[in-house]
């Protein structure tokens, strides 16, 4: 089973250690000072969401035909299997141009595409946000691995290949109805709230079928899904990450006034 965590893993000591470089999406050029919208923003401020996002390939046997030997699926879930409905809208997946109609759309969670074949390629993920939280798009881009790094004995139609990878989209200066709108979901990591602050009703999360469940914590692949062991403590890390970067802020801003106080040019002295 291969694996892979936010990247390319480099070895510190003869032990190889996941790097974790999250996505920060830009504002839009619209929001400035001058835009009304840009005073219903929480400014120096962050939400965080985590995100697995990978392929889990199955063998079909020696019966399969050579043209599909694979059954695989493509996905983006969340890190701890909660629902990524309320942050994303929709998410395309781009196969290769040998597929019938490579470019997939996926309305609503779980975010997955399933299709058979025998060679591995590129996929591109391309996430799209809800109209309060971004209008810019992600494009991941996660290789479809279809045989095991051990090819030295017969590939098992028991036991899938997995490559999934971990990453945290952060949304800087979040609008107070993106903050409301997932204020109580357990995929999200919200900034601290300054006091008295008071948000605006949230917006109703849109879904096709409200029988359906988004998360993929009952999902068929859930026991072949990569236990992410660490992603607790990368949860935490990204929190406490957002209350330094908030304790920097709040320093600055100090320095900022010290800055402005007037200063007297040479110390007062009784003998003057």
């Amino acid at each position: 089973m291969s694996r892979k965590v936010g990247g390319e893993a480099q070895p510190d000591d003869g032990v190889s250690l996941p790097l974790l470089q999250p996505i920060r999406i830009p504002k839009s050029a619209e929001d400035n000072d001058n835009n009304k919208s840009a005073s219903r923003r929480l400014k120096d401020a962050e939400v965080c969401v985590p995100i697995v996002y990978g392929t889990i390939a199955f063998y079909l046997g020696r019966r399969a035909s050579e043209s599909q030997s694979h059954k695989w699926t493509v996905y983006v879930r969340g890190a701890t299997n909660e629902d990524l409905g309320a942050v994303v809208k929709r998410v395309v997946f781009q196969l290769h141009p040998s597929f019938n109609n490579p470019t997939r759309v996926v309305e609503s969670a779980p975010f997955e595409l399933t299709e058979c074949g025998w060679g591995e390629f590129e996929i591109a993920i391309s996430l799209f946000f809800h109209s309060e939280i971004c209008d810019k798009q992600l494009d991941l881009y996660h290789h479809l691995k279809l045989y095991p790094e051990d090819e030295s004995g017969p590939q098992s139609t028991k036991r899938p290949v997995v490559m999934e990878s971990y990453n945290e989209i952060v949304f800087p200066d979040p609008s107070e109805e993106f903050v409301a709108r997932v204020q109580n979901h357990p995929a999200v990591i919200l900034p601290r709230l300054p006091a008295g602050l008071t948000l605006p009703s949230p917006v109703p999360i849109e879904t096709t079928n409200e029988k359906e469940r988004g998360d993929t914590k009952d999902h068929p692949f859930n026991q072949w899904f990569l236990n992410f062991s660490e992603a607790d403590e990368l949860l935490k890390l990204a929190a406490a990450r957002q209350q330094v970067q908030a304790h920097i802020v709040k320093l600055k801003r100090q320095l900022s006034v010290m800055d402005g106080l007037p200063q007297l040019s040479k110390p007062p002295s009784s003998f003057e």
